[in-house]
C-alpha cells in the first residue's frame, strides 16, 4: 500500500510502504476512505515540534473494517468506522471515567506503522477505539466529512466549550479561527446553547463561517483593543474563554478577556506558550484549564446531532485532494490557503 511519510521540514511523502497485518488478536485492518490534515500537523511539518524522518504523519480518518483479531467483539469486517485520534482500550478506569487519552494501554497513530494519511491502518485495541458509524452516515457526502470531523476537531472544539463552562443562556468567547476554533463556535451555538458567542480570529472569510455556524459577535485579533472591545461588550469579560490556537498571543488575550470568576481552556496543542500571569489568575480567581480532548467520549453523541441535522461540520474542510496529493494539501494549510483539508482514498 502507500502511506504518508515524513523526510524533514515540509518534506512529506506518498510512498509504498508494507501492507498492515494484524499483530494482535484485538487488532482491526480499517481501508481508510476519508483522512484529513490536522493543524497540529503543521508543526512539525514546519519543524516546531521534532518528528523523526521515516515516521508516518496523520492521526484523523474514518474506513471500512477489513479484517479484525480473534478477539475483537464489536466489530466485524464490511462495518464503516471513526477512528478518534488516540488510540484506547475502553475497559481501564480513565477510559470507563470518558478520559481515553489517558487510558493505560492507549498508543497514538502517526508511528512507524499506523499514520492515518495512508491507504490502510492497523487499529491496535479496535473495540475500544473504533466506533461504528450511524446507518446512513457513510452515504451522504456531508455526514460522511461530518463524520471525519468527529476524529479530532468537533470534538476538540465541543471539548474545549464543555470544560470551559459554557452552559445554556451564557456567553463564550472562542479564540482562534482554525477548524477547531470553528467547531467550538458550532458546539457552543448548537449543542450548548449559549445566547452569545464571541469568534476571535484574523481571516475574514473564516470569520464568515464562525457566523454561519453560529457565532453572535465576530473579532478581529489583529485590531488594537480587540480585549478592551470584547471586555466591553461582555460586561466585564466572558465567564467562559476556549483559547484554540496553541501559541502565547492567543493564551495572553484568553486571559485578558476571561471574566473575572471564570475559566480558559486551551486545547490548541501548545507550540509557543512560555509564560502565563499567575497573579492576575489568583487575584481574579481564574481558573486556567486545558488539555487533549478525549474525543472518543464524544463521538456518540455528536454522531447522533450530525445524524440529526442539529450540527453540521463539514464545511470546516474547505479543500479536498485525493490522498496521493498529500503533500499539496500540507502546502495548502502551511500557506494559509485552506482551512482544513479533507483527503480522499476511493
Amino acid at each position: 500500500m502507500k502511506a504518508t511519510v515524513y523526510h524533514g521540514t515540509r518534506d512529506v511523502r506518498f510512498e509504498t510502504v508494507a501492507d498492515p497485518v494484524l499483530r494482535r488478536p484485538t487488532d482491526a485492518i480499517v481501508r481508510v476512505t476519508r483522512a484529513a490534515i490536522c493543524g497540529s500537523d503543521l508543526w512539525f511539518y514546519r519543524g516546531i515540534r521534532p518528528w523523526t524522518p521515516g515516521e508516518r504523519t496523520g492521526h484523523e480518518f474514518i474506513g471500512i473494517v477489513e479484517a479484525v483479531g480473534g478477539e475483537v467483539r464489536t466489530l466485524r469486517a464490511g462495518d464503516a468506522v471513526i477512528a478518534p485520534f488516540a488510540i484506547s482500550d475502553g475497559t481501564c478506569g480513565f477510559c470507563k471515567a470518558g478520559l481515553q487519552t489517558s487510558c493505560l494501554h492507549g498508543e497514538a497513530w502517526g508511528d512507524d506503522a499506523n499514520g492515518a494519511q495512508a491507504q490502510a491502518v492497523r487499529v491496535p485495541l479496535a473495540d475500544g477505539t473504533l466506533v461504528r458509524m450511524a446507518d446512513g452516515m457513510a452515504n451522504e457526502p456531508r455526514t460522511l466529512a461530518s463524520a471525519l470531523a468527529l476524529c479530532d476537531v468537533m470534538g476538540t472544539g465541543h471539548h474545549g466549550v464543555v470544560m470551559a463552562g459554557a452552559h445554556a443562556g451564557g456567553d463564550i468567547a472562542v479564540i482562534g479561527d482554525g477548524a477547531v476554533g470553528l467547531c467550538g463556535v458550532l458546539s457552543a451555538a448548537k449543542v450548548i446553547g449559549a445566547e452569545r458567542v464571541f469568534a476571535v480570529g484574523h481571516h475574514p472569510h473564516r470569520l464568515d463561517l464562525a457566523r454561519t455556524f453560529g457565532a453572535t459577535h465576530t473579532y478581529n485579533s489583529h485590531d488594537a483593543g480587540v480585549a478592551a472591545q470584547i471586555i466591553e461588550a461582555t460586561g466585564g469579560g466572558s465567564a467562559a474563554v476556549l483559547e484554540a490556537v496553541g501559541n502565547q498571543e492567543s493564551l495572553d488575550l484568553a486571559l485578558q478577556i476571561v471574566r473575572p470568576g471564570g475559566t480558559v481552556m486551551f486545547v490548541g496543542v501548545p507550540a509557543t506558550m512560555e509564560r502565563v500571569d499567575f497573579r492576575a489568575l489568583f487575584t481574579n480567581n481564574v481558573a486556567l484549564r486545558g488539555g487533549v480532548a478525549p474525543v472518543r467520549a464524544y463521538i456518540p453523541s455528536l454522531m447522533d446531532h450530525v445524524m440529526s441535522g442539529r450540527i453540521d461540520p463539514s464545511p470546516v474542510f474547505d479543500l479536498a485532494l485525493p490522498l496521493d496529493r498529500v503533500a499539496d494539501g500540507y502546502a495548502a494549510m502551511d500557506e494559509r490557503r485552506a482551512v482544513k483539508v479533507i483527503l480522499s482514498a476511493s
